[in-house]
């Protein structure tokens, strides 16, 4: 069997099962807010009308965003709970509103009908309403189903496991079968739902007791299989590395540590490393990848994640908000005071690469334009299309380089990194925000501009450790090997391993690994 085929098939219990609990749970408490306030609001013409409004303002948002929205409102908490929070408020549309339209859409001599043969209200409700309402009502939970398990993919970037997890990484390490895999079988979940909401419909309105059992039962049987064994894999003790105490290691075994990664190949593969030593030291791991940096901040801030890799100009810019150039070691050591002394984070150290933002054109751009530097843009700026990832556009480097270059006329253009590269070299766009370890600059033969200015600040990964986890005995100890054992050359390798060979993360980790004990 093809490795990477049998790699993502081991993945698949772990992100299916915790897509189908979290879409089911969504959508039961979806029924459970909007079926009774739907009955109440169809006999209430200005609480129908309110309702509806405020559920389809909520409708309006992206549903990316309202996932993301959701972490600072719960206080940087990821997971489970935002994700099943937003999905739930998604649900309500549909279901509310058909309920309100089924309900109101009976006839009003009905209602007089019932009246007349001495019905309470409640025996109407339950006897008449609701079952010629059903039909409708049950139209409209099929949608919130589809809608649900569609957007459950996006629960990723806030730390939720599901089959985004798939897509989300596959873009990322250009892994189409990942991608594949997430789309087939999120459609499928969608299908298999969707159908079983069908049959039951059919049971109650032809009064068939055992295929409304049987459904109930295979529902009952596939949230069960989910809940119970499978959201993290247990992680495996490991023996003692070479080189490191015995101390060390019973201090952090049998500990459990969550690892936060951001949505790039780079922070899979150093995520992947850092669980290859804390299993070593027998530490069971959690992953949660494919964070924002905001998110991922606010996630070791308050505990939720209790390791990953960060940049120095990230921090700096994005979460301290500073704008004025600095040097690399004043950058490091006030990012460093600055993270202990407002949130108690422990920056570990810096791993020794610096994988900074830089601006990258097609060589045959190059040589036409005469451009070597972002100095050389200014003069054609107008007639530039600069693409970037979904992020940069908003943070402080791009403002400070537009402005500073006089780049205000180029047009922007966003897309996911994994287009980037590829985008330059083709010339749909002309100039490209690039990472300077990724190993695409020179398969794609792109060049890195030149900062005369010292307008990007450093980028010098480091290891930052969450104020809780700074306390425990052990994952210092564990992750200190890797503080200045990483150079730039080793990374971009270790970069293009993935992107163009097709190797897994893991497997470029534990490349990366022996090429550290080697040293």
């Amino acid at each position: 069997m093809n490795a990477n085929f049998a790699e993502r098939l081991a993945e698949l219990p772990q992100y299916l099962s915790a897509h189908v609990v979290l879409s089911m749970c969504a959508l039961l408490a979806g029924i459970v807010l909007s079926i009774p306030l739907g009955i109440q609001a169809a006999r209430r013409p200005r609480l129908a009308a309110a309702t509806l409004n405020a559920a389809s303002v909520i409708q309006t948002i992206p549903g990316l965003a309202l996932l993301a929205l959701m972490v600072p409102l719960l206080g940087g908490r990821i997971g489970f709970l935002p994700a099943f929070i937003a999905l739930m408020l998604y649900s309500v549309l549909p279901i509310l509103r058909n309920t309100i339209v089924g309900l109101q859409g009976i006839e009003p001599q009905i209602r007089e009908a019932a009246r007349g043969i001495g019905l309470t209200d409640r025996q109407r409700l339950w006897q008449i309403e609701l079952p010629l309402a059903l039909p409708v009502i049950v139209a409209g939970l099929r949608t919130a189903t589809v809608w649900v398990v569609g957007a459950a993919t996006l629960a990723t970037p806030v730390g939720a496991t599901s089959l985004g997890n798939y897509i989300f990484a596959g873009l990322q390490t250009r892994n189409w079968l990942s991608v594949l895999f997430g789309c087939v079988f999120a459609a499928g979940l969608a299908i298999v739902l969707d159908q079983a909401i069908r049959l039951l419909e059919i049971a109650t309105r032809d009064r068939r007791r055992g295929l409304a059992i049987g459904v109930g039962v295979f529902l009952a049987v596939l949230v069960a299989a989910s809940i119970a064994p499978r959201f993290v894999p247990p992680g495996q003790a490991g023996t003692v590395a070479a080189g490191e105490s015995p101390g060390a290691v019973q201090n952090i075994a049998g500990q459990t540590v969550t690892i936060g990664s951001k949505a790039f190949t780079e922070q899979y593969i150093l995520g992947a490393l850092m669980q290859r030593r804390l299993e070593e030291a027998g530490a069971r791991v959690v992953r949660r990848d494919n964070l924002g940096s905001t998110i991922a901040f606010d996630a070791l801030r308050s505990g939720e994640i209790d390791v990953y890799i960060d940049y120095t100009g990230t921090i700096w810019a994005t979460v301290m908000n500073r704008s004025e150039p600095a040097g690399r070691y004043r950058m490091f050591t006030e990012m460093s005071a600055w993270l202990w002394v407002e949130h108690g984070i422990l920056t570990l150290g810096r791993l020794g690469f610096e994988n900074a933002y830089g601006f990258a054109v097609s060589r045959e751009f190059s040589e036409a334009q005469g451009v070597d530097s972002l100095d050389d843009l200014s003069a054609i700026a107008g007639d530039l299309t600069v693409g970037g990832d979904p992020e940069v556009f908003a943070r402080s480097e791009w403002t400070a380089t537009r402005d500073v270059y006089g780049l205000g006329a180029a047009r922007t253009r966003s897309m996911d990194n994994t287009f980037l590269y590829a985008a330059a070299h083709d010339g749909q766009v002309d100039v490209i925000t690039a990472y300077t370890t990724d190993g695409r600059i020179a398969a794609f033969d792109l060049t890195v501009l030149d900062d005369p200015r010292g307008v990007l600040p450093p980028y010098d990964a480091v290891i930052l450790v969450s104020p809780q986890a700074a306390q425990r005995p052990g994952l210092a100890a564990a992750l200190g090997p890797l503080v200045g054992a990483i150079d730039d050359d080793a990374m971009r390798e270790a970069n293009r391993r993935v992107d163009l060979d097709g190797d897994t993360p893991a497997g470029a980790a534990a490349w990366l690994d022996e090429r550290i004990a080697e040293q």
